[in-house]
């Protein structure tokens, strides 16, 4: 499987995953929800579609498989991955306030997300 073509669905799949998370925690934090709290929600989201997306698609063969230990994988992943967001994601609004929020969380995501391709191809999809 090359990696233009696991680049290219990731990005698809990614897009995707960030309009879901992106709109929860707008969505949840305009009617008054905390940020932290609006984004954990947020990437539970789009984390269980990007997960089975990626294990169905973009990262699919011989040598990978969606089970148990890849899902446990990709929970150490996303746990450690939201944390880190949700860090910063309240860092931000605290010192410059919720439309920055709004504003940083997609560049956020877009470094997260590249340490995920790097994971999910190495490690988190294979037998």
């Amino acid at each position: 499987m090359s990696l233009t073509r696991q680049s290219r669905h990731y990005l698809a799949i990614g897009l995707l995953q960030w309009l879901v998370d992106w709109g929860v925690v707008v969505g949840l934090t305009h009617v008054g929800l905390p940020v932290a709290s609006a984004n954990v929600a947020g990437r539970i989201s789009g984390a269980l579609l990007g997960y089975w997306l990626n294990g169905k698609l973009t990262f699919a063969g011989d040598d990978t498989t969606i089970g148990v230990t890849q899902f446990q994988r990709f929970m150490l992943m996303w746990i450690t991955t939201t944390l880190i967001s949700t860090w910063a994601m309240t860092q931000i609004d605290d010192v410059f306030g919720l439309r920055w929020v709004w504003l940083a969380k997609p560049a956020i995501e877009l470094a997260l997300g590249a340490v995920g391709f790097v994971l999910s191809r190495y490690w988190i999809y294979k037998r």
